[in-house]
């Protein structure tokens, strides 16, 4: 009898990590085929509330991962390429997405034998590997997902054919009246809290119902449950984020447990509604009824919430509120640690968003520099801020390399990624190189327009500002081309991107030619020592900005 009971609690376990591992195949082989193209699909949400909702039930609804979907949404929010409202509007679309999950295992997993299907599945997907030349290798793990959902669904099946003494308990909490289905729901929060996965909890409730082990009522009372234990994702993805990712994290958790609560008040008529809704008894067609319940309550949730969007936003912004620390000038990295759930490309995206930053700061010091050249009286306060850039210029180098370290040892990043994550930590050092150049030529230019005699209208002012503003524009240019994009006619990582640094380094020949000739027609030695070490400096600069632009070439 004993090893009766261990026998079925291993082949439970083992079947339950079996569905669990097919399904994060499952979403890792998705996102690995759609590559970075369902982030820059979040990314780009507009304000549009309704058009955010959308995205969140087709991104989900393709992923098979609500957690994945509100993990990605957190991690965009913290990277400040979302705002709380769009987010807001994501989260609730990823509830109604993930219902298509449990449509999957209704309509397919108790109609024929998954088992048989899930073998040659599971095979194609594995002879896609060898398909590189056609690009469609990186699909071959949702095929294999798949396969490994439906064979763990089919052991779940026979796993979760209880004796009468279990089934017993269970007819003995639908008895309880309120008190088995509050029971039920937190069964079903804590179970899906523990496995991380709403959709399996879901699978293995309408596989319990299915054989006759759950009634209707506590079937749909754990699905409810589900709900609220699903916010998990989010809320372990905030530890340790911006005040807004946290502020995402808590509407995720404060609209799952509302809408359960509501659910809760009218749980009867609601069923009922389901009932009317879906054909036959719920004894007849019981996992039809679960499917269709988990669907209308996310749906009938977002409806009733989506109007108060701003609303729901404003209380967030209420309740959780930005400590001093968060608003220090030292920098902190607005960057979800890498989770395995996650594509690699997620990661990518959010770096650049930062490194784009990083050249921002780096712009700022070249025009304190320009800046100084036309008003010589600031110069003593430009260099001061050009000092402060470069300290928080190197904070920001050095937490996005050990950002970009973490993200090249991801299990999920294949070689292409790793390639890119290694061109990302050149870009951030040569940035910072370019920092510590600016930072230095401005410390010579403070001392050079300082002195009595310069004259910012004079010959050699009017070089050494040209000079300056052409490596500005080069790095300007970089940068728009880094941030945006750039056609094959437009590289710079190109012939264009040589030919500036060979004109750049011609100019810097001619001005040291000019220099001499001055010296020798008695011109100040000091004055000139300061000229061609100003020269030196921006030409350096300008090989830096060269550097970042050869690898620009995404």
């Amino acid at each position: 009898m004993i090893l009766n009971v261990i026998s079925q609690i291993v082949g439970f376990v083992g079947s339950l990590c079996l569905l669990l591992f097919g399904m994060n195949m499952l979403s890792n082989g998705i996102q690995k085929g759609a590559g970075s193209g369902l982030q820059k699909l979040l990314g780009k949400i507009t304000g549009n509330r309704f058009y955010a909702v959308l995205t969140g039930i087709g991104v989900t609804a393709i992923i098979q991962s609500s957690g994945a979907t509100t993990v990605m949404v957190v991690s965009f929010v913290n990277a400040e390429i979302l705002t709380l409202e769009q987010a807001i509007g994501v989260i609730f679309g990823a509830n109604i997405g993930t219902t298509v999950t449990a449509w999957i295992v209704s309509l397919f997993g108790f109609s024929f034998s998954i088992a048989a299907m899930a073998i040659p599945l599971f095979g194609f997907g594995y002879i896609l590997k060898y398909f590189k030349k056609f690009k469609i290798h990186n699909f071959a793990e949702s095929f294999m997902g798949f396969a490994l959902l439906f064979m763990g669904l089919g052991l779940l099946k026979e796993s979760l054919t209880l004796g009468p003494a279990a089934s017993q308990i269970f007819s003995t909490i639908n008895n309880w009246g309120i008190g088995g289905i509050l029971l039920g729901v937190l069964l079903g929060a804590l179970i899906t809290a523990l496995i991380h996965s709403s959709s399996a909890m879901t699978a293995i409730v309408l596989t319990m119902a299915s054989n006759g082990t759950l009634s209707w009522e506590l079937s749909a009372s754990i699905v409810l449950g589900s709900n609220i234990g699903s916010t998990v994702d989010a809320v372990m993805s905030s530890f340790g984020a911006s005040v807004n990712a946290r502020r995402t994290a808590f509407v995720h958790v404060g609209f799952n447990v509302t809408g359960t609560l509501i659910a809760l008040l009218i749980f009867k008529p609601f069923l009922k509604l389901i009932d009317f809704i879906v054909p036959l008894a719920p004894a007849e067609n019981i996992t039809t009824h679960i499917a269709m319940l988990h669907t209308i309550f996310n749906i009938c949730a977002t409806v009733l919430f989506v109007t108060f969007v701003n609303q729901i936003a404003m209380i967030a912004r209420k309740v959780i509120k930005e400590t001093q620390t968060e608003k220090d000038e030292h920098y902190h990295l607005p960057a979800i640690l890498p989770h395995t759930r996650i594509s690699a490309d997620l990661y990518s995206y959010q770096i650049q968003t930062e490194i784009s930053k990083m050249s921002a700061k780096v712009m700022e010091m070249f025009d304190s520099v320009c800046n100084s050249f036309m008003n010589p009286k600031n110069a003593e306060e430009e260099n001061d801020h050009v000092k402060y850039l470069e300290n928080y210029i190197d904070e920001m180098n050095a937490a996005i390399t050990e950002f970009l370290q973490k993200c090249s040892r991801l299990p999920n990043a294949n070689h292409d990624d790793r390639v890119h994550f290694s061109n990302l930590l050149h870009i951030t050092d040569t940035l910072e190189n370019l920092s510590d150049e600016t930072c230095s030529l401005m410390h010579t230019v403070k001392k050079y327009v300082s002195n009595e005699d310069f004259n910012s209208s004079s010959i050699r002012a009017k070089e050494i500002e040209d000079y300056v503003e052409r490596v500005r524009i080069f790095y300007e240019q970089v940068c728009v081309y880094f941030t945006v994009g750039f056609t094959q006619e437009e590289k710079f990582a190109g012939e264009a991107g040589d030919l500036i640094e060979q004109q750049i380094d011609a100019t810097k020949k001619e001005l040291k030619k000019a220099s001499r000739k001055r010296l020798e027609t008695g011109s100040s030695v000091k004055e000139e020592l300061q000229y061609m070490d100003i020269v030196r400096k921006v030409e350096r600069a300008g090989d830096c900005v060269y550097e970042i632009s050869k690898n620009c070439n995404f």
